[in-house]
């Protein structure tokens, strides 16, 4: 924004020194593309600037004549007297045209908004009509200039011509009156864009400042974009290394299953063991005339215990795998629980800085 007035104010400046608009004044100013038509195909358009610049209705005061004034840096592109005969025509929503005998060309200006072309429009059909009243007039005292001229030639004395010269010179006189007041005017217009323009070059200058400060901020803060992301990396892997020791807990955890699976077969057989040697000293007891039946149900029962025994070692030895695997699974749910505390602390600051710099972007 700050950059457009000031482009308005050097376009002021310029026009004043290229076209010597001391004794015009701008009655309304907007900003649209300039075309011309082809002068070789008299249908297509050829852009005049590159880019939207500013068009300006002048009056003049002296002559009382009404411009359409467009620069572009120091090329004057439209510089179109406005006759009665003109005519604007809308084209499209956003585009508008008239044909300049003059200058033997036809201009063309596109819009940004719709309300923009009506303005424009209204404001060349009000110029139009003042430019027709200023002819009406100007045709009105020549033709009573011609009229009191005949008749002075004709029946006037030297007394009448001095007494008819007095009201010319009053009319000059405020004529002379009227440009000293334009030219005074137009001297305090310069005077006040002048100091619109130190404002604004101030302005530019204290925002140019700001946006150096600004970079400088935006690299700090991509420097701690990079320092997090790696940071993010590295929590990435220590993830990927817990996640792989949770997988040896879950196979920690399979195994543990099997050997509990296999625990229940080894007490169901005991106890099938037990049933049996249950029965066979029933049988010892009330059978005692098979001694030696008994003597080898005996070497049965011990060869049953040795095995029972054995089978009792298995079991010891399975619950203490058992016990370590869970003393092994609890520890590492304790560093798993201590590594997710540390990511959420990691996360919600990367969140913090994300906000950073939304609010950061938010404020450039």
């Amino acid at each position: 924004m700050v950059l457009e007035v000031v482009e308005v104010s050097v376009w002021k400046s310029s026009m004043e020194k290229n076209l010597g608009t001391s004794k015009e004044q701008p009655i309304f100013t907007t900003r649209a593309h300039v075309f011309q038509i082809d002068p070789s195909t008299k249908k297509n358009w050829v852009p005049a600037s590159k880019q939207a610049v500013t068009v300006s209705y002048f009056y003049d005061v002296t002559r009382n004549s009404y411009r359409i004034i467009s620069v572009d840096g120091a090329k004057v592109i439209i510089n179109s007297t406005i006759t009665p005969n003109m005519t604007f025509t809308k084209t499209s929503q956003k585009f508008g045209q008239w044909a300049d005998s003059r200058a033997n060309t036809v201009f063309g200006l596109g819009f940004s908004s719709e309300q923009q072309l009506t303005k424009f429009a209204e404001k060349f059909q009000e110029v139009k009509e003042a430019a027709r009243l200023a002819r009406d007039k100007s045709q009105e005292k020549i033709e009573t200039s011609s009229n009191h001229s005949q008749a002075s030639s004709i029946n006037g004395t030297d007394d009448e011509k001095a007494s008819c010269a007095g009201p010319a010179n009053t009319h000059l006189k405020s004529e002379n009156d009227k440009l000293k007041i334009a030219l005074t005017q137009s001297a305090a217009n310069v005077k006040k864009w002048e100091i619109e323009l130190q404002t604004l070059r101030e302005s530019n200058a204290r925002l140019t400042t700001a946006l150096q400060d600004s970079a400088a901020s935006v690299e700090q803060w991509k420097r701690q974009f990079t320092l997090c992301r790696d940071e993010n990396d590295r929590l990435r892997n220590k993830i990927d290394e817990l996640e792989e020791q949770c997988s040896e807990i879950n196979r920690e955890k399979e195994k543990n299953t099997q050997l509990k699976r296999r625990i229940e077969e080894l007490e169901l057989e005991l106890r099938e063991k037990e049933t049996e040697l249950i029965d066979l000293r029933k049988q010892s007891e009330i059978i005692p005339q098979l001694m030696s039946e008994c003597e080898y149900v005996s070497e049965k029962l011990e060869t049953a215990e040795r095995d029972n025994q054995n089978l009792e070692d298995k079991v010891r030895s399975l619950k203490t795998d058992i016990e370590e695997s869970r003393y092994r699974q609890r520890h590492l749910k304790v560093e798993l629980k201590s590594f997710l505390e540390v990511l959420d602390g990691k996360i919600d600051d990367l969140h913090d800085f994300r906000r950073g710099l939304s609010k950061l972007g938010a404020d450039n």
